[in-house]
């Protein structure tokens, strides 16, 4: 009897550091030229501008797509306009707050309509796009793998950036803009990559094969078979 390959783990799969490192650059770089510059709003936007550019130069020197660099780019201008505008450094993080709560409720909607946003990213990723929903047991462990990211990631952030932001703790909110980007998403992979797994039967061969042994609609919203 052959013995089964062992499973991908979901970081080897999705990878992303450098992405989420290179985001935490710019919003580090305002608040640092914020209080070199006596909280001055114009230079920390000058700076953070100023670094994005010298990133996204890097990154398409590299090799990184241009569409991506500029997406970025145009993400940390308009937190400094938004800053510059109000007249309140905290407002720099307030894009940031914002897309959190959207993609809170995004994934959690995902799951709810059995169109859990992992399994689509994943699908993505390893070239399988949507077959995976013919397999309940994918479904489900997707389902149940996708409410990590809801609950850890972007609610967690949601909380901590809200209150933050709400108190104008401008210091505190950039240093938690560093440590919830990739230190928190590598946690938010590993489990959910622990939860995916956990909830795939033991004889189910991984990720990347399809198992069209039943309906989809066996998958309750919440990853919980039908009783």
């Amino acid at each position: 009897m052959t013995s089964r390959p062992p499973r991908e783990s979901l970081a080897q799969i999705l990878g992303g550091r450098r992405g989420a490192i290179d985001a935490s650059i710019p919003p580090a770089a305002f608040v640092l030229g914020w209080l070199i510059a006596d909280q001055s709003i114009a230079w920390g936007a000058g700076v953070a501008i100023g670094v994005a550019v010298l990133l996204g130069v890097y990154r398409v020197a590299r090799g990184d797509k241009a569409r991506a660099v500029v997406v970025s780019l145009a993400a940390v201008i308009a937190a400094a306009l938004i800053a510059l505008h109000t007249g309140r450094a905290e407002d720099f993080f307030l894009i940031q707050l914002l897309s959190n709560v959207a993609s809170a409720l995004l994934w959690a909607a995902s799951i709810v309509v059995r169109w859990p946003l992992l399994g689509v990213v994943v699908g993505l990723v390893i070239g399988q796009k949507t077959r995976w929903r013919r397999d309940p047991a994918l479904l489900r462990a997707y389902s149940r793998a996708s409410w990590v990211w809801v609950f850890l990631q972007y609610t967690l952030r949601v909380a901590v950036y809200g209150s933050l932001w709400w108190s104008g703790q401008v210091v505190p909110l950039g240093i938690a803009r560093t440590v919830l980007s990739w230190p928190l998403v590598a946690v938010t992979v590993a489990v959910s990559g622990w939860v995916l797994y956990r909830t795939l039967p033991p004889e189910h061969p991984g990720l990347r094969v399809v198992e069209e042994n039943g309906d989809p609609s066996d998958a309750e919203p919440d990853g919980l078979p039908r009783t």
